[in-house]
């Protein structure tokens, strides 16, 4: 790093080296906050050569809304770079990626306004969330355009994942999409 140069993330490794967690920089005063929440070249000095094409923002009204678990086929798959401007929520990453040696497995971290943190999930991977408080803002970005016709889904409780949502079903908030995905032993050979 040049001399006066500041470092503006920190990239750490999960359980699934390809999911990154990265750690944004944020100057606070009296006014409020600045921060860099993108810079291609800082992301670039930590291996993360991604092109993103398109930022969705999705607001959450209560808590429990469950998104997901979602991805993009071929030749419309996604990579994407989700972060929180308010609230909270606990974000996952299921690799579907048949021969991988993780297939199956998932992330899950807290990506929160308060820590200023983001989640980076590669292609290959089916992304859900699960709202932590009302009101919660997420806003992310995706390496290829939105295509219907590519959109597919897991259902996101699948027992076979293994995931440890905050959420019962009972009480989780969701759209008649979601209810309807299928299991991930249905999922054809995407990846």
């Amino acid at each position: 790093m040049a001399a006066g140069a500041v470092q503006t993330l920190q990239v750490s490794a999960t359980e699934i080296a390809d999911v990154k967690l990265l750690a944004l920089r944020i100057h606070r005063d009296h006014r409020g906050f600045f921060s860099e929440t993108y810079n291609k070249g800082e992301l670039a000095k930590v291996g993360v050569n991604l092109e993103f094409v398109q930022d969705n923002h999705s607001l959450s009204v209560e808590r429990g809304v469950v998104r997901g678990l979602h991805f993009q086929i071929p030749p419309f798959a996604q990579d994407k770079l989700v972060r929180v401007v308010r609230g909270a929520i606990f974000d996952v990453a299921v690799d579907i990626r048949r021969g991988s040696p993780t297939y199956g497995n998932h992330v899950a971290r807290i990506i929160s306004a308060q820590e200023w943190n983001q989640f980076l999930v590669p292609i290959g991977f089916a992304h859900g969330f699960c709202t932590l408080e009302a009101n919660t803002e997420v806003i992310y970005k995706v390496t290829n355009y939105y295509s219907p016709e590519h959109d597919r889904g897991v259902l996101w409780n699948d027992a076979d994942l293994r995931i440890a949502w905050p959420v019962e079903e009972s009480e989780a908030v969701l759209s008649d999409k979601d209810r309807k995905q299928p299991r991930f032993s249905e999922l054809p050979n995407y990846f």
